[in-house]
């Protein structure tokens, strides 16, 4: 399979900023975790030899793409309720063997709207992380917004959430990265920072609104996280329009 031409990437500029979160006991997120556009767990991460490939950071999306995504209007709102997919463990294990950083980028708007908390989902995270270590794969960092819509810079496809990786990891880059998600607003997001997009096209029936867009839209397609990381992993050179690195 050739890849596209490699996207230029934009320079994030003019944005607004994000709106704060006022936290409340219940919701506060624990020390050292910042309270601003978005939430981030960071693991300590010590780099493997430089792969021999230009690819050097994936974006997860995470529900439908990491865990069994449940039908619009229901919520993950505890660990019991996270169900990774068949080979996910395995999938993230060979990225991260091959020295390829691994970021889960998630709207959580359930936040806003009461259904749970910034805690619930620092658990859901923690959790998977754990059962991660039974297959020695890790996740090094995972970014989500807690707004509702219209109210923030960091949820998908604004950029916040990137911007946020960035300054954890200042070498992450749009033209090195890729953008794997089951949405319009992945895709989208991916593709105005520059980025390889991969659309995975789950049940029908759990697809929010764009999904068909989204699947024209993006660099390439695959039915689950596994068959991603295997196209990911077997071209070196990053895809991408650059007529679609614009924000």
């Amino acid at each position: 399979m050739a890849w596209p031409k490699t996207r230029a990437e934009p320079e994030l500029l003019g944005m607004a900023p994000s709106s704060a979160v006022r936290l409340t006991p219940r919701t506060r997120a624990p020390r050292g975790q910042s309270q601003g556009c978005c939430y981030h767990i960071r693991v300590p991460h010590i780099p493997d030899s430089n792969p021999p490939r230009a690819l050097r950071t994936v974006f997860l999306d995470r529900d439908g793409v990491l865990n069994r995504k449940l039908p619009e209007g229901r919520y993950i709102s505890s660990p019991s309720l996270f169900q990774p997919l068949p080979g996910v463990p395995s999938a993230i294990a060979r990225l991260n063997r091959a020295g390829i950083r691994v970021l889960v980028v998630t709207n959580q708007r359930g936040i806003a709207l009461g259904h749970y908390t910034v805690a619930d989902v620092n658990a859901i995270h923690a959790a998977f992380q754990n059962a991660l270590k039974a297959h020695g794969a890790h996740v090094d960092a995972f970014y989500f917004c807690p707004h509702d819509k219209e109210q923030c810079n960091c949820r998908k496809p604004l950029p916040g959430l990137y911007k946020h990786a960035v300054k954890d990891f200042p070498d992450v880059s749009g033209q090195t990265s890729a953008m794997v998600g089951d949405s319009w607003s992945d895709i989208e997001f991916g593709r105005r920072l520059g980025m390889t997009t991969v659309f995975i096209d789950i049940n029908p029936e759990l697809q929010k609104p764009g999904a068909e867009s989204a699947r024209e839209m993006a660099d390439l397609n695959a039915a689950s996280l596994p068959e991603a990381v295997d196209t990911l992993l077997a071209h070196p050179t990053p895809a991408g329009d650059p007529q679609h690195a614009s924000l």
